[in-house]
């Protein structure tokens, strides 16, 4: 069983060090954070840690910095920095002292710590400035596993990877638990995965099948109905004999889809109209019904399919629906309805008393650009990759190794 922050002992973090695997992937542009959403989901682990006395050390990734190509295994980039990471922490974290340590081992880093008082919090710099990370070396888990007493991991969206800072570091402590943030990941994903309440509707979007295949696999025999859209929706509609025009399909997994078509026909619910254009930069845009012309490619679903999927996920009172995947190409306004429609539909089904969950950062960014709070689902998984890992019943070392 997953032992959190919250059930040990409140005095056990009294003038502790303690090491918290964080999130903190955003998207920077000049300095300027974009959607802080896995900033702030950290907020409840961060300030439990803090008013008990520790002394809160927070590690994470962000972007793919390329090393440059040198011996050296370290290195650092401006652009992938945690520092405007850090401001903004102090921000929101008001009652609490937060200081910027300018690597993430090393002596500048047990300096920072020794100076720390208790309820002060430390933000690491990325730790993929060292190439040790990613390839769980040893020696850099050991530095790691030095700077405190207690190993925290609030990062489930990285816990698919078997990381120095989500595996090797963890293992060489007697005391390692998981954060607030990746308990609440873990019981509404193990719901959904073992036994969502019934209705159960699935919505599927987006554009690789490959990393859906899993899940799906895990979810489909449980959903009673499963909305497809999004590139997603083109090659379920070439498995089922419809002309698609030149919208993309994934011809490597069209015999997976039509094997599911097969198995799960009665469920799966595929769009009976789209918005075409020739290119998504084209100003002429069109709305066909059943087959896409040649030289035409799908963008979005159309009018009625959207009815009909806003339908199906409004007219719950009760169950369960999972939305992964964007309907459209939303990043476009022609190309937007359908996702929006889903958005705004999900919205009403969680005040209407479904059990409404969202997954993946692009879902995320398509429901904030509809006018959708986060407040207005039950959930939305920080994890990408993971989550579907997870909803796979994929091996997840992050979250495993806790619980040896």
């Amino acid at each position: 069983m997953l032992q959190t922050v919250s059930d040990l002992n409140d005095l056990d973090y009294y003038g502790k060090k303690v090491l918290t695997r964080v999130d903190f992937n955003v998207t920077l542009n000049n300095d300027i954070i974009g959607e802080d959403y896995r900033i702030r989901m950290t907020i409840p682990t961060i300030e439990y840690l803090a008013k008990r006395g520790a002394k809160v050390i927070l590690m994470s990734h962000l972007g793919r910095p390329r090393p440059p190509t040198t011996t050296n295994s370290s290195f650092t980039d401006p652009k992938y920095s945690l520092a405007p990471v850090a401001k903004r922490l102090s921000e929101i974290l008001l009652v609490n002292k937060v200081t910027f340590a300018m690597d993430c081992v090393g002596p500048i880093v047990q300096k920072k710590i020794d100076d720390m008082n208790m309820g002060d919090v430390l933000l690491l710099e990325n730790l993929r400035f060292h190439r040790e990370e990613e390839a769980n070396n040893s020696e850099f888990c050991r530095q790691l596993a030095s700077l405190a007493d207690i190993y925290v991991n609030d990062a489930f969206s990285s816990s698919h990877r078997k990381h120095a800072s989500t595996y090797g570091t963890p293992k060489l402590f007697d005391t390692r638990v998981g954060g607030l943030t990746l308990k609440k990941e873990v019981e509404y994903l193990s719901m959904i995965r073992d036994n969502p309440t019934k209705p159960f509707t699935l919505v599927v979007g987006g554009v690789k099948i490959k990393d859906k295949i899993g899940a799906l696999e895990s979810l489909l025999p449980k959903a009673d109905n499963i909305l497809v859209g999004g590139v997603t929706a083109y090659t379920f509609l070439k498995a089922n004999g419809t002309r698609i025009g030149n919208s993309p399909v994934d011809d490597e997994h069209l015999n997976w889809v039509t094997k599911a078509l097969s198995n799960y026909r009665n469920k799966i619910i595929l769009p009976t109209d789209h918005i075409v254009s020739r290119t998504q930069d084209s100003p002429s845009v069109s709305l066909v019904k059943g087959d896409i012309p040649d030289g035409m490619i799908g963008f979005d679903i159309g009018i009625e399919t959207s009815q009909q999927y806003s339908n199906q996920i409004a007219a719950k009172r009760s169950g369960t629906i999972f939305w992964n995947g964007p309907m459209g190409l939303f990043e476009i306004k022609h190309f937007a309805n359908g996702t929006d429609d889903i958005a705004k539909t999900m919205a009403l089904a969680y005040w209407r008393g479904s059990t409404t969950l969202i997954g993946g950062g692009d879902t995320l960014e398509a429901m904030k650009r509809a006018g959708v709070s986060e407040r207005e689902v039950s959930h939305v998984s920080t994890g990408g990759g993971a989550t579907l890992r997870f909803l796979a019943g994929d091996e997840m070392p992050g979250i495993d190794i806790l619980q040896e």
